[in-house]
């Protein structure tokens, strides 16, 4: 909205000029959302514990977590709330793929309250049918997927990380691999939402990693330089992301050990959404396997487990699934486990922006 308003007046006074940058407008989009959690997360944690909104712990994970029920949450209505009043603020307000984004993180965010709402209120541990929440989450996939095909100047074919002359023409089957990507994204996200700050941690990392890829997506000069597809308008993006970075590391702030206030569905579904949604439209949708790796070890673990489980007829490979219960019952300190997996997270971001370059 700032861009809107205050732009035209560049012809006036020069110094309305740094409004056309993308840069500028992104570091205060990531300020602005910043600020907003930070001095808000106090009010929201009283607010949240008036209202009774508390976690509760269910029996699928270690005793250690007994301590954290009445813990405050759905922090994520304060992340979407600070996204979506910073991002409105700085980024330009026509552009369709920032609005394709905001549609993924209102949508699901409403989604992951619901399904948090019945928990914490109705005492309905199972939350929101499992078929109905994917049903939705599928559909709103399937709608955006839908919209890039149709828009002009947008290539709808696969890029391959390591490989600039090899990409992918899904044809039909490319709107079900949009909505593999994003609803996988998310639902990725959500199952490692389980210790304090393990989520948001690397959501954080990799908003970041996908600012620079937005950024030189959107730039023609950066874009034939690196051999990687060009898309006008998306380097907007940089503007929605820096948002998300900048709620991140607010929201981190109370939710870091000992947690304050957990995030809840709402959030992260609502942020593994972004994710998805985003590498898509940068192009850069394989290249997640890589900058979110944490989560989809996390998903993989599961899957092990689970199906090891039902194999062997009651064996197990880890001690508890997801990944990071095991190793909680191993006898690691929650905070070691948090911090390594934000090292691996930073390594990974690395290796991700790497790839620009190794083609």
């Amino acid at each position: 909205m700032l861009y809107y308003l205050l732009y035209p007046l560049h012809t006036t006074l020069s110094i309305f000029n740094v409004f056309k940058y993308l840069t500028f407008r992104t570091i205060y989009a990531t300020i602005t959302a910043l600020l907003i959690t930070l001095l808000l997360g106090p009010w929201f944690i009283e607010k949240m514990s008036n209202l009774r909104l508390k976690e509760r712990i269910n029996g699928h994970t270690p005793d250690t977590h007994k301590g954290k029920s009445g813990t405050p949450t759905m922090g994520g209505l304060l992340i979407t709330c600070a996204i979506v009043f910073s991002t409105l603020m700085w980024v330009d307000p026509f552009n369709l793929y920032v609005w394709l984004g905001m549609a993924i993180l209102v949508t699901y965010a409403a989604l992951g309250f619901i399904d948090d709402y019945i928990k914490t209120v109705k005492g309905n541990m199972r939350g929101l049918p499992g078929r109905l929440r994917l049903l939705v989450e599928f559909a709103v996939a399937a709608a955006v997927g839908l919209a890039l095909m149709t828009t002009p100047g947008f290539d709808d074919t696969i890029t391959i990380p390591f490989f600039k002359r090899i990409h992918l023409d899904l044809g039909p089957l490319y709107i079900p691999f949009v909505m593999v990507v994003i609803v996988g994204t998310a639902n990725a996200v959500n199952l490692t939402d389980g210790l304090d700050g393990l989520a948001i941690g690397p959501c954080t990392i990799a908003a970041a990693t996908y600012i620079l890829f937005a950024y030189v997506t959107g730039n023609f000069k950066a874009a034939a330089y690196l051999q990687i597809p060009f898309i006008p308008g998306i380097g907007e993006l940089s503007v929605f992301l820096g948002a998300l970075v900048g709620a991140g590391m607010g929201f981190l702030w109370y939710n870091s050990y000992p947690a304050q206030m957990f995030m809840g569905d709402v959030g992260s579904l609502s942020l593994g959404g972004i994710l998805g949604a985003v590498a898509v439209m940068t192009k850069q949708e394989m290249l997640l396997l890589i900058v979110g790796g944490i989560f989809f070890m996390e998903v993989l673990s599961v899957i092990l487990q689970v199906g090891f489980f039902k194999f062997t007829n009651g064996k197990r490979i880890f001690r508890m699934a997801p990944i990071h219960h095991h190793f909680e019952l191993k006898g690691w300190p929650e905070p070691k486990i948090i911090v390594r997996f934000w090292i691996i997270s930073i390594f990974l971001a690395m290796v991700a922006v790497s790839t620009l370059k190794l083609r």
